[in-house]
């Protein structure tokens, strides 16, 4: 009797989950539709800006990137997904420069990071939002990304002819020439002011003017004015001495 109750109960529920099931799908039925019509609406097929599909560099007008070959990027890649080779150039100022190579960039091993761009020096590099990369073998994954042709560099400028050597050295004879005469008016105009400062030494014992005030000196007078304060102390010393008499003469009259 268990058995049949269970069996029924079970029937009712998958019956109930059904009717859910079905309720949903008749929903989806009657709402709009947001499926992609791809690849037909490649035209007006819109990606945003910040989906990450290809790394890429920027080129300029000009068909030049700005990467350097510094290596930061491959060294800071989690994956090994970038590989560099750099060359040594030429340039037209007779100067050496390291330049990029080949920039390989593996697209099947790239976890989309994002941390070569972020950590370029240069901000040489890029994703695109080009999402159509499927491939049938992964030996095509693998791109390189400087793929464009450079552009060629200024020709150096042609060097300037070498002097004719008589004219050189009546440069240079003319120059030594300037340099010596400089160096006698200097020489002139130093013993010019030599002399001009010995006239002031032998004329300044002569003149008596400076000397003058030395024999007003106020010194030996100090003295004169310091002597009359112990002239003033010698009277009280007297009237002191005039008092003490006067009791021999008291003694005196007693006697009398």
């Amino acid at each position: 009797m268990g058995s049949i109750k269970e069996y029924f109960s079970e029937a009712a529920k998958g019956l109930k989950s059904l009717v859910d099931g079905m309720m949903v799908t008749g929903k989806e039925l009657v709402t709009p539709k947001i499926t992609e019509q791809y690849p037909e609406n490649r035209a007006t097929l819109q990606i945003a800006d910040r989906f990450r599909a290809e790394l890429t560099l920027i080129y300029d007008n000009e068909g030049r990137h700005k990467c350097i070959g510094c290596g930061i990027c491959q060294m800071n890649c989690p994956n090994g997904t970038i590989q560099l080779t750099t060359k040594m150039v030429d340039l037209p100022d007779g100067k050496k420069k390291r330049k990029l190579d080949k920039y390989m960039y593996d697209l099947g091993s790239c976890t989309f990071c994002m941390l070569c761009v972020t950590t370029c020096p240069q901000d040489a590099l890029e994703f695109s939002n080009d999402f159509e990369q499927a491939t049938f073998t992964r030996n095509s994954l693998m791109k390189q990304l400087n793929y464009r042709p450079e552009p060629k560099d200024e020709p150096a400028t042609a060097p300037k002819p070498a002097m004719d050597p008589e004219k050189l050295a009546k440069i240079k004879a003319e120059a030594l020439a300037k340099a010596a005469k400089i160096k006698a008016e200097r020489e002139a105009a130093a013993a010019a002011a030599g002399g001009d400062a010995s006239k002031p030494e032998s004329s300044g014992p002569e003149s008596p003017k400076t000397e003058a005030p030395k024999p007003e000196t106020p010194k030996p007078d100090t003295p004169k004015v310091e002597t009359p304060k112990p002239e003033a102390d010698k009277p009280e010393s007297p009237k002191a001495e005039s008092t003490k008499p006067e009791p021999p003469k008291e003694e005196n009259i007693d006697n009398k």
